[in-house]
């Protein structure tokens, strides 16, 4: 019990020091980047992102690019909405509305 929670406590300084690992995890279809994490190092990573790509798999993910690395992510999950249908994208010429 004392071993976990002195590692939760390493990772977390780690994490706020922007030390810590996570698993970088971009896929093509939907566009998004996922960020798994934090670990205390990249075997421990590694030994993680089995588990994340299968899950993201089953959940229909297509195009997958994984990275392990140091960073300290702002958002866990981005999702790419550039490709998104928008109206205000359709010019209104005078008199008409959309």
């Amino acid at each position: 019990m004392g071993g976990n929670l002195f590692k939760n406590i390493y990772t977390s300084i780690l994490e706020t020091l922007g030390l810590a690992v996570w698993i970088e995890i971009v896929t093509d279809s939907p566009r998004c980047t996922y960020y798994f994490g934090p670990f205390s190092s990249e075997s421990e990573a590694d030994g993680a992102k089995i588990g994340y790509i299968e899950d993201l798999e089953t959940e229909g993910s297509k195009g997958l690019a994984v990275m392990v690395k140091r960073c300290k992510p702002e958002k866990l999950t981005i999702y790419d909405d550039s490709l998104d249908f928008k109206f205000d994208r359709f010019f209104a010429f005078s008199g008409q509305t959309l």
